[in-house]
């Protein structure tokens, strides 16, 4: 038995997630999805993630969410986001930070899927090394199955691929987000894993990685701070398809998803 798991890059703003509500259905049916997982720490106004979004998010049809540094963006919110089970922030942060970093989601299906949240510390905040928090992590997901999907949050191409061979044989997948820009790279390592450095972005691509174009640019010329729009033209989805072996948890396939909403 063969499962298809559709991971969807990160969400920009209500523009993310309307291209979302318009294209899932017709992705899922297209290529027989079992499985979609997205990264929604950007769904709420750009930064951040509310209980009121992150519903909106499971109304349309995701199964879990991820996130990485901009998780604690609406911090009135983080409690009452990060309480339910299906919302991860990346797990190396230190213990007692509010929330999981990973988890054991069930498909409509009946087959079982780990998924692990871990964010990079290469031109990021310095948190708990995510290697050796993902050997901690990959150890306990695989008393339940051998299926696992990590979302790696993470600027450095270098340390996303250093972080894909270091887990090749040992997880499904190990997808980057974070950069907002998807790559071409993708690929099945020799031990069984999929890779793509990242998965790219949900929003507005009339704008500078999901944020107004003159906003940032006038913020690089000044650098000063700046309030920043989320632009409405030009909306597409990215993301990626995995296939994997439900037996064995190798990846099978991996494609590239660029849909023009």
């Amino acid at each position: 038995m063969n499962i298809t798991i559709l991971f969807i890059g990160d969400i920009i703003g209500r523009p993310g997630r309307q291209a979302l509500s318009r294209q899932l259905h017709r992705l899922v049916d297209r290529h027989a999805v079992d499985l979609i997982i997205a990264n929604g720490e950007n769904a709420a106004g750009g930064f951040g993630l509310t209980s009121e979004t992150a519903k909106e998010l499971f109304d349309t049809g995701v199964h879990c969410l991820t996130s990485g540094n901009h998780i604690w963006d609406k911090k009135e919110q983080v409690p009452l986001v990060l309480a339910d089970r299906r919302i991860l922030r990346p797990a190396n942060y230190a213990e007692g930070v509010p929330g999981i970093g990973s988890v054991v989601v069930t498909t409509p299906g009946g087959v079982k899927v780990g998924v692990l949240n871990l964010e990079g510390r290469v031109y990021m905040k310095n948190l708990e090394c995510p290697f050796r928090t993902a050997d901690r992590e990959i150890e306990l997901l695989r008393r339940e199955t051998p299926l696992i999907f990590v979302d790696f949050h993470a600027e450095a191409t270098s340390e996303k691929s250093a972080l894909g061979w270091y887990l090749d044989g040992r997880v499904s997948a190990v997808i980057g987000t974070h950069t907002h820009v998807q790559t071409a790279d993708e690929r099945i390592l020799p031990q069984g894993t999929a890779f793509l450095t990242d998965a790219g972005m949900t929003g507005s691509f009339d704008s500078v990685i999901g944020i107004g174009k003159e906003e940032a640019i006038n913020k690089f010329l000044t650098q000063l701070p700046a309030k920043f729009e989320i632009p409405k033209k030009d909306i597409r989805l990215n993301g990626v398809l995995v296939g994997i072996d439900a037996q064995s948890g190798k990846a099978l396939s991996i494609e590239r998803i660029n849909v023009c909403c």
